[in-house]
């Protein structure tokens, strides 16, 4: 199936669209985005990442003026051109195209790019293994920015390792993965990293977040240790593309495995609300 693309209101398929090649992501990386799970022509949890997404442009200083209810409408029509049932949905928001300087071109505006392509979801069964690495990434990853040259680089590393994913961490604070949130479940709560600098603020984080407390699961938000994971009851690796998926390895060294009944509700609870917005089960 074809992927279908999207540059300030043209559409089409893309390996035939193009940008300037002065846009200013090109260059430096200056640019946001986000991805969006769409499940039945219907995007999942759209709100919330079009909040993250007018939230970075807003902390990069990209004067993003496009109103919320014009880029759905937007979004609706690449969706309405798109084939199958499941896709992910990518948007990016760069500072516009301008002769290459590094300070801010004045008077450009933005350009919005957008894709959607055919995607597998993640089979819900699926346990993946994960290698440590400390964090070197400067201090502005609470912002999806497209510089993700540290990102790629950690999931080489983890790939030639035979691993699924990194764990990143700074000395001994376990901050998130290459591409997804971690959390772990301890005692009977899960526990997540505190959203600062050193942490992207995950939508699959948000909703798994909002279905414990609708549920009375216990969720505590503080800083752990490599040492604290290495003993969770159970590790969880979550994001757009994987949704909920558990750990079963970390630098060769079993892990989790000791709470499946708490494990396995989480993952039906977050999978029942994906049902609820979009009509289709995964």
């Amino acid at each position: 199936m074809v992927t279908k693309a999207y540059f300030n209101g043209q559409i089409g398929n893309f390996d035939e669209m193009v940008i300037p090649l002065s846009d200013r992501s090109v260059f430096f990386g200056d640019a946001v985005y986000d991805a969006v799970l769409v499940l039945g022509g219907k995007p999942f949890a759209l709100d919330l990442h079009l909040d993250r997404l007018y939230n970075s442009c807003a902390l990069t200083d990209i004067a993003f003026s496009m109103p919320r209810e014009q880029l759905n409408s937007e979004i609706d029509r690449l969706l309405a051109a798109a084939q199958g049932d499941a896709h992910m949905l990518y948007l990016q928001v760069t500072r516009g195209a301008a002769p290459r300087k590094h300070e801010y071109p004045e008077g450009v505006a933005p350009n919005l790019i957008m894709f959607v392509k055919p995607v597998a979801v993640a089979p819900k069964d699926k346990r993946v293994s994960l290698i440590s690495l400390e964090d070197l990434r400067f201090q502005y990853c609470n912002i999806k920015t497209t510089n993700l040259m540290p990102n790629v680089f950690a999931s080489e590393k983890a790939t030639k390792a035979g691993a699924d994913e990194v764990l990143w961490h700074r000395g001994e604070r376990v901050t998130e993965a290459a591409h997804s949130s971690i959390l772990m479940i301890k005692d009977g709560a899960v526990i997540m990293p505190p959203l600062d600098e050193y942490v992207l603020p995950g939508i699959t984080r948000r909703v798994l977040h909002d279905v414990c407390d609708q549920n009375g699961i216990p969720v505590s938000v503080r800083t752990f240790t490599v040492g604290e994971i290495m003993h969770a009851d159970e590790v969880i690796l979550c994001s757009t593309t994987k949704n909920i998926l558990y750990v079963y390895d970390i630098d060769g060294t079993p892990v989790g495995g000791k709470d499946q009944i708490l494990a396995h509700k989480l993952q039906e609870l977050f999978l029942d609300e994906v049902y609820r917005q979009t009509g289709v089960r995964v």
